[in-house]
């Protein structure tokens, strides 16, 4: 984790960088497209209020490869779309696409503790290959850092954003099965994945 930072009086630029283990579990027998775009690959959070100082948050990079690294275990097949709806390879079944909701903060001098406070809220979308939704769900992440032995503000900002993004990953990996439309989905897909081994098991020749 390494936070790229700027400031002046009255300015904070923290721009969030992050490594993400890769989760292990069962995959979901699915083919799915995955849709970050532009406006989420480059997210930048601007707060510049009467109480606090001006901050601009760049966490665009680290949620991209967040996503992209946890979307990316959870099934048999995932292929990143540079566009969407546009161009969707045949064999995808289902297309999530996600979007930042909302990012908030507090500083130490707000809640007279000494640490960064972090929530980020994104709002997930399914849609079938026919771009009909399928499900809309809620992921809700949070993080947060002492200030104590880091350089900087910005630094103690960066790493609890870094927090929030893991605890992001680890409800995205956990809660997508729990969402009923896709819960649905998958048993249907497994369903049907079970009939076919049975038909080629009743077709092979016996010894």
């Amino acid at each position: 984790m390494s936070a790229a930072l700027l400031t002046t009086a009255c300015s904070h630029t923290v721009q969030v960088d992050g490594e993400f283990p890769q989760p292990v579990g069962r995959q979901h027998p699915l083919t799915v497209g995955i849709y970050l775009s532009d406006e989420f690959s480059n997210f930048t959070h601007h707060e510049d209020s009467e109480d606090r100082e001006e901050w601009n948050i760049s966490t665009g990079r680290a949620q991209k490869n967040l996503f992209q690294t946890v979307l990316g275990s959870m099934f048999t097949e995932t292929i990143l779309l540079s566009s969407y709806p546009q161009n969707l390879p045949e064999d995808v079944e289902l297309v999530i696409v996600p979007e930042v909701r909302e990012l908030q903060f507090t500083m130490p001098r707000e809640t007279r503790v000494n640490i960064f406070e972090v929530w980020i809220k994104y709002d997930m979308h399914a849609y079938n290959p026919q771009g009909e939704s399928v499900a809309n769900w809620v992921i809700t992440a949070y993080g947060k850092t002492p200030t104590a032995f880091l350089k900087s503000q910005e630094d103690a900002l960066a790493q609890a954003i870094n927090v929030a993004l893991r605890d992001a990953g680890a409800t995205l990996f956990t809660g997508f099965e729990q969402v009923p439309e896709l819960q649905a989905l998958l048993a249907n897909k497994r369903r049907a994945l079970s009939m076919k081994q049975n038909e080629s098991a009743e077709e092979q020749p016996a010894d």
